[in-house]
């Protein structure tokens, strides 16, 4: 059985995929690097943390903080549990509807957010915004909506806008 061909890159193509992917695997890493030095905390568990702070009552469904903070369910879970053993989040059933767990920023939780978030920001500027121009920055944000739209056409996260809006 002949197999067709792949619509193989060309070479501009190939360059743009290579720095788009070292930039995937890098820049987390960077990212959860500083915040681990300078905040104690992952980025995952971070990114937790902040999409709670800017929800209503600082509240969130599980499944819709997992949506939040681009992880899996059970990802979530595990570090609920930590930061759960830290103070800074607790969970409760849903009293809308007892089958869901929501996710709820304690206090310490939000000076937790409001320490590491100056730093978290100034790593973001460093290693994305400084290096662009404004022109590139409105580009970016081009590029990552039309990506995301084609990796999940109704991806949304609670309390951001849409991804390229």
């Amino acid at each position: 059985m002949a197999t067709e061909e792949p619509p193989w890159l060309d070479e501009g193509e190939w360059r743009a995929w290579v720095a788009f992917a070292s930039v995937l695997v890098r820049l987390p890493a960077v990212l959860d690097a500083r915040l681990q030095r300078d905040a104690g905390v992952s980025h995952f568990e971070y990114a937790a943390m902040a999409a709670l702070s800017e929800a209503p009552e600082r509240t969130l469904r599980m499944s819709d903080l997992a949506s939040a903070a681009d992880g899996s369910l059970s990802r979530l879970s595990q570090v609920v549990g930590r930061l759960e053993k830290r103070g800074w989040v607790r969970r409760t059933p849903d009293p809308a509807d007892g089958r869901y767990t929501l996710a709820v920023l304690t206090d310490d939780g939000w000076d937790k957010v409001v320490e590491a978030a100056p730093g978290h920001v100034r790593a973001v500027r460093e290693f994305v915004f400084d290096p662009l121009s404004k022109a590139q920055v409105r580009q970016l944000t081009g590029i990552g909506g039309r990506i995301m739209r084609a990796i999940d056409p109704d991806c949304y996260a609670p309390g951001r806008p849409q991804a390229g809006k």
